[in-house]
């Protein structure tokens, strides 16, 4: 008889260390019906689940770490749910697949036909969006732009463009430390009426969503070293 197949579950992870009240009261009855893990992040993973359930015993658990899905890593995780385990995957923050390694894994959990189950946890990407007043009917998230200084304000234009012709949102992130360099190009690159939605540290007790010209941000430029940030263009 063939054993049945596991299922996976997408565990939201905190945006913020301070924003618990966007994780759902519900996370530890997700976390305790999982037998293994798949993480972004092992260390802040663990710890944010001992927050959460104080009793776990962590070396009770496997623990696989996804910051870069590779194929035996991609194997290892499709005999564990072929074995009929629970697999919970989590992210670095937010959720589970959304700009994130992980999608990879979710990917060969489909083709399996294995049950995958997302539960909802805060989004940079639909928070920032919902706050912003763009369009909320057609966006594009475009993950990181070109390190390239040349690269990036031809990317940059290219977005510009299309918010101006379609009105398609065009969301994007930088790494923290560079991110008043991307501000800075984005003030050089585009015309001073566009429109930029900046949101930051999203879900704690410092958040700012705000949503600007350039021309504003360029007389109004806010500190966002090491911050966790994400921009938008939109009208």
């Amino acid at each position: 008889m063939k054993e049945a197949l596991g299922k996976v579950l997408l565990l939201p992870m905190l945006l913020h260390e301070e924003g618990w009240e966007a994780i759902p009261k519900e996370i530890d009855q997700w976390i305790k019906s999982c037998d293994v893990f798949f993480v972004e992040n092992e260390k802040t993973t663990r710890r944010y689940f001992k927050k959460i359930w104080k009793e776990m015993v962590i070396d009770n658990y496997q623990w696989f770490t996804i910051h870069q899905v590779e194929e035996a890593q991609i194997n290892n995780f499709i005999q564990i749910l072929k074995s009929g385990k629970t697999i919970g995957i989590v992210s670095e923050a937010g959720c589970a697949g959304i700009a994130d390694p992980g999608q990879l894994l979710v990917s060969a959990a489909q083709q399996l036909g294995a049950t995958v189950k997302p539960y909802m946890g805060p989004s940079s990407i639909l928070l920032s969006l919902m706050a912003s007043g763009f369009n909320g009917q057609g966006f594009t998230f475009n993950g990181y732009l070109p390190i390239d200084t040349s690269e990036r304000k031809k990317k940059i234009q290219q977005l510009e463009q299309i918010v101006t012709s379609n009105g398609i949102a065009q969301l994007f992130i930088e790494t923290p430390y560079r991110n008043n360099q991307l501000l800075e190009a984005l003030i050089q690159s585009c015309h001073p009426t566009t429109q930029l939605c900046i949101g930051v540290d999203i879900t704690g007790p410092t958040e700012s969503i705000k949503t600007a010209t350039i021309q504003y941000w360029k007389n109004n430029k806010p500190e966002l070293h090491k911050k966790l940030a994400i921009f938008i263009l939109g009208k």
